[in-house]
């Protein structure tokens, strides 16, 4: 295992751009901070607007040749990257755990989740399929064909540093796009280390641009104005993807949006309550609840209500939390010290609305930024909580009486990523995961994420679908050519 010193004095800290490592214009930097202790842990070039202009040269300039390279070569380099991560899966674990702070166990696991996209998409390189037919009015042929869309931008959010890049970059490559990657300004540092994997993959220069930057606004609204740029693919807050959505339609971009969610669990009379308990503790506290399918709403039967949520708070309290990488933690700090601060005042908010807390509560000890699991019951329909994503380790426990009233509170938000469901019933379960408005529903799982299955939501949760089959799709345009 490799140590925090010597993983540091190791990184690429420079902007990525055709290929190797350049400093940001003008010689900005900015901090990158570790939250468990709340302190420096490393200084990295801050992208400005000509460094965005720069890539995008790159990018534009290579879309032809790596468009036309075979799927055959594409796919190979997805596979060597994908070696590569593997093989380095120390230095990617260890990263993630000290700039976002997840447990080191959790960020091993997203090691393993981040690099199957690469593998998945180099495979789904080779099948990109189109169709040759005779028109049904018999005065031609039919031949529908499948092109690059062309340059990406891709926003990446800080929750999953590798995963939330890879599941963009891979079925990108694997279609013959080019990307310039915005990582957060919180957890830039994996996706450099990526960009040096890809580096030695043999990606040909100016494939992938990274640029992190304390100003995003200020770097992506001239590339979004720039024709050279053919879509953007985000995934992030509702709020900042509809101001995304917004800058796209003046050039009709093509657009993914992987947005907000405030998943229901709802748990009805016939579920085995331990299996669920241990259902909502995987769908709550995956990433210690910084997930966009996190179960932040938990809908309980009455009849079972007094015992689920008795075993949840007892399984809740019994969480180590501490700095991610000591043995034993389960449970990390928040990424700063403002997603702290909403977490509290969220739950601030129920409390003093006659919300009840079982257990947590307040801001946990330590020098970072740490917060207590906590479980919430009697939550009055007015809370916060029940309508804004917490985006942290609480857990807000609900009753209902019958499955009417469980879709119906499950529904009753504007996102619809996620929903969980727990019955012994087949016909029910088939019932209620019609009845969902949701993109993706887990039948007595708690994690429901799969590399080969499509991920994304409803209503105002998102656009489009990343992994899968259907995942490349959004990189690629249909071309009709009309033969007589």
């Amino acid at each position: 295992m490799i140590d925090s010193k010597t993983l540091l004095a190791s990184l690429p800290t420079d902007l990525w751009i055709g290929g190797k490592q350049v400093p940001a214009s003008g010689g900005r930097t900015l901090t990158v901070h570790n939250p468990a202790v709340g302190q420096a842990l490393a200084e990295i070039a801050d992208a400005q607007p000509e460094d965005g202009r720069t890539a995008l040269d790159a990018a534009a300039a290579v879309q032809p040749d790596w468009a036309a390279t075979p799927a055959r070569e594409r796919s190979d380099i997805l596979r060597r990257a994908w070696d590569l991560i593997n093989q380095r899966r120390d230095e990617f674990a260890l990263l993630m755990t000290l700039e976002m702070g997840k447990p080191l166990a959790e960020s091993y696991g997203e090691v393993t989740y981040g690099g199957e996209f690469l593998r998945w998409f180099s495979e789904e390189a080779v099948r990109i399929n189109g169709r040759y037919t005779q028109s049904p009015s018999g005065n031609g042929r039919i031949l529908v064909t499948k092109e690059p869309v062309g340059p990406t931008l891709a926003i990446t959010p800080w929750n999953f540093p590798l995963a939330m890049g890879t599941r963009k970059i891979a079925p990108a490559f694997a279609a013959g796009c080019t990307m310039v990657v915005k990582p957060a300004a919180e957890t830039p540092l994996t996706m450099l280390l990526l960009g040096e994997v890809f580096r030695d993959a043999g990606l040909p220069d100016g494939v992938l641009s990274i640029l992190p930057t304390s100003d995003a606004s200020a770097l992506t609204t001239p590339l979004f104005e720039d024709h050279r740029l053919r879509k953007v693919t985000f995934t992030g807050s509702t709020g900042v993807g509809k101001v995304l959505l917004r800058q796209a339609a003046d050039r009709v971009l093509r657009t993914s949006m992987e947005l907000g969610g405030n998943a229901p669990f709802v748990v009805f009379d016939d579920a085995d309550i331990d299996a669920a308990v241990e259902g909502a503790m995987a769908a709550k506290m995956r990433n210690g609840g910084e997930a966009c399918t996190a179960a932040n709403r938990i809908h309980v039967d009455n009849a079972v209500l007094a015992e689920f949520s008795e075993k949840l708070t007892a399984r809740m309290r019994d969480l180590k939390v501490g700095p991610g990488d000591l043995d034993g933690t389960q449970v990390g700090p928040l990424v700063s010290e403002k997603q702290r601060a909403s977490v509290a005042e969220l739950v601030d908010d129920a409390v003093g609305k006659g919300a009840v807390v079982t257990t947590g509560g307040s801001q946990a000890e330590g020098d970072g930024y740490f917060y207590e699991p906590t479980v919430l019951t009697d939550v009055p329909a007015q809370a916060r909580i029940l309508k804004e994503e917490v985006f942290g380790p609480v857990a807000a426990v609900i009753g209902f009486d019958g499955e009417e009233a469980g879709i119906a509170a499950a529904n009753d938000t504007e996102y619809g990523l996620a929903a969980y469901i727990y019955t012994e019933g087949l016909e029910r379960a088939l019932r209620v995961s019609n009845a969902l408005e949701a993109g993706m529903v887990g039948v007595n799982r708690g994690i429901i994420s799969d590399v080969a299955a499509p991920f994304g939501g409803v209503k105002e949760s998102g656009l489009g679908r990343e992994s899968g089959s259907e995942g490349i799709e959004e990189y690629l345009e249909p071309k009709y050519i009309a033969f007589r």
